[in-house]
């Protein structure tokens, strides 16, 4: 079972390196390993149906490689594996995170009519010049086709938040070299470019968000998965997003617990929502933070229809928008009043901010339940680090807790931390005991509110100097603008205490499930066996129903 160890992990940094680490903008593009020599790779979509041909581009400082793919769930599928010869160095444009690598297609190869739907993981191995050997990792999703798929689970792939965090090239929705400047965040990402070191394959223990020490008192935050990253050459957002830290958890402990799981991209909800329609089960999971609008039309017809969600993930957030025919994410984000053209247009409910912004005018609650917006952080930095590491229990008497035994007050997922690093909530009030959705919170009618522990939207002034804050009071700013139109100390002070939660609720025919947490998933993968059985009474219900 996961234990805490009792000190933060020594990485052999120095206090210099350690914040280089954690505020330093760091971040792959070619030429960075100098003269050992490097390859990278991408394909030209994030998902593939049976038949439809792959192309994959390389830049190699080698002229030969080994290329290896395997289809990564419960057991590794080899498919395809050979040498290849001929590999060349292509040159990349300067803002290749938002326009895209442009390489051309180095090989071809069909999706073979048997390959199972999932998540096939390329591996690339040439050899350096300096006779040691060279890597690169790619991801990339066999789709299943339209058609009636009983007894099986669709997990929906959190592509629209790997796009946000990637830091190949320069430049993602935090940080980057775009602009005048050459020092802020893209508001547009291409599609087009390899995936950062971390997000296809990690080592074991890799150090995740949540902090896993007792803080000391009075002691400055650290951030140890960004110290690790420092020290062991990958991207310092390997923890916040990818395939390796989140999706990858869910299918494989679904597929060892006897779940059948097909997987598909959020550019399916948005291309071709008609997939959904042969599921009785749809399934998100990890940190699954970025949605078009159509992407949330196709998730709320499915549900209206009759179709159940099953959501174990956390920190719903902003509305991107797809163009170039889905090759380019917009996510204008803290600028979207001030320059997303979309919010000055006739009709400014797609401009690409927040789901709870007024002008959107479709709170995220009416899909999923809950938002980002009133959850948010929890167990990392100094938002709640010594807070509860799993959800407090408010109504054991819910058919999701079948078996387990849990009580009233009872923690659940406590032992696998299944609570953080962020989290999504509501606005809420409790009477009798029990919480229950504001009138204003923007639930659907009927949602109950099962669990609920604490979250923070801002860092903690006491004790702690302003510089070692990372998480600092950015977000509560930007959420007292959104919400109620001024971000001073008054307005922060009103919404930087948030909950995350687990809730239920109906509409239409359907249902959704909705564990708000992006580390349900580890917990999973610790083998919780709370949070094991709890997923498997939703997954249970959801199938049979």
């Amino acid at each position: 079972m996961h234990e805490m160890t009792a000190a933060f992990p020594d990485f052999g940094l120095t206090p210099e390196q350690r914040r280089e680490a954690v505020f330093g903008h760091r971040y792959e593009r070619p030429g960075m390993d100098g003269q050992r020599g490097e390859i990278w790779c991408y394909t030209d979509a994030f998902a593939y149906p049976p038949g439809a041909t792959v192309r994959l581009c390389v830049s190699s400082s080698a002229a030969r490689y080994r290329l290896t793919i395997i289809r990564d769930g419960a057991k590794a599928l080899p498919v395809l594996e050979r040498e290849v010869a001929g590999a060349r160095w292509q040159e990349t444009p300067d803002q290749c995170s938002v326009i895209g690598c442009a390489w051309e297609s180095s090989l071809e190869f069909p999706v073979g009519d048997d390959w199972p739907s999932g998540a096939y993981r390329v591996t690339l191995t040439a050899t350096g010049r300096d006779g040691a050997p060279i890597h690169s990792h790619h991801l990339f999703i066999v789709r299943p086709l339209a058609g009636r798929k009983p007894n099986r689970i669709l997990q929906i792939a959190a592509t629209g938040t790997w796009t946000a965090y990637n830091t190949w090239g320069g430049s993602n929705h935090y940080q980057g070299i775009t602009g005048p400047g050459r020092n802020r965040y893209a508001t547009t990402l291409s599609i087009e470019r390899p995936w950062c070191r971390g997000f296809v394959v990690l080592p074991e223990g890799a150090p995740r968000i949540p902090l896993e020490i007792p803080t000391p008192p009075a002691t400055p935050p650290r951030y140890p998965h960004m110290e690790w990253a420092f020290a062991n050459g990958y991207s310092n957002k390997y923890a916040s997003s990818g395939w390796a830290s989140y999706d990858r958890h869910f299918l494989r402990w679904a597929e060892r617990a006897g779940f059948a799981v097909d997987l598909a991209s959020q550019h399916e909800l948005q291309f071709s929502p008609e997939i959904l329609d042969g599921y009785d089960c749809i399934v998100c999971v990890g940190h699954d933070e970025y949605w078009t609008w159509e992407m949330r039309d196709a998730i709320d017809t499915y549900v209206e229809r009759g179709g159940c969600v099953a959501r174990f993930a956390g920190n719903f957030m902003w509305q991107t928008r797809l163009e170039r025919g889905g090759k380019s994410q917009v996510c204008y984000k803290y600028r979207a009043r001030a320059e997303d053209p979309v919010y000055k247009s006739a009709d400014p409910s797609r401009t690409s901010g927040s789901w709870e912004a007024r002008e959107t005018g479709r709170p995220g609650a009416l899909t999923f339940g809950l938002n980002a917006t009133n959850g948010l952080y929890a167990g990392w930095g100094g938002c709640a680090p010594r807070g509860v590491r799993g959800f407090p229990v408010y109504r054991p008497e819910h058919w999701a807790f079948a078996g387990t035994g849990i009580y009233y007050g009872d923690l659940l997922g406590a032992e696998g931390h299944a609570f953080g690093y962020e989290v999504d909530g509501l606005d809420y009030v409790i009477r009798g005991g029990l919480p229950e959705p504001s009138v204003t919170s923007g639930a659907p009618e009927g949602l109950q509110i099962l669990a609920l522990g604490l979250s923070s939207l801002q860092e903690n002034r006491v004790n702690v100097a302003f510089d070692d804050r990372f998480i600092s009071d950015e977000d509560a700013k930007f959420v007292a603008e959104t919400l109620i139109g001024d971000d001073g100390d008054a307005a922060v002070e009103r919404v930087k205490r948030g909950a995350g939660m687990i809730v239920h609720f109906t509409r239409g025919k359907g249902e959704v499930f909705h564990a708000g947490s992006c580390e349900w998933v580890a917990a999973l993968s610790r083998r919780d066996p709370m949070v094991e059985l709890v997923t498997r009474n939703v997954l249970g219900r959801y199938l049979r129903r």
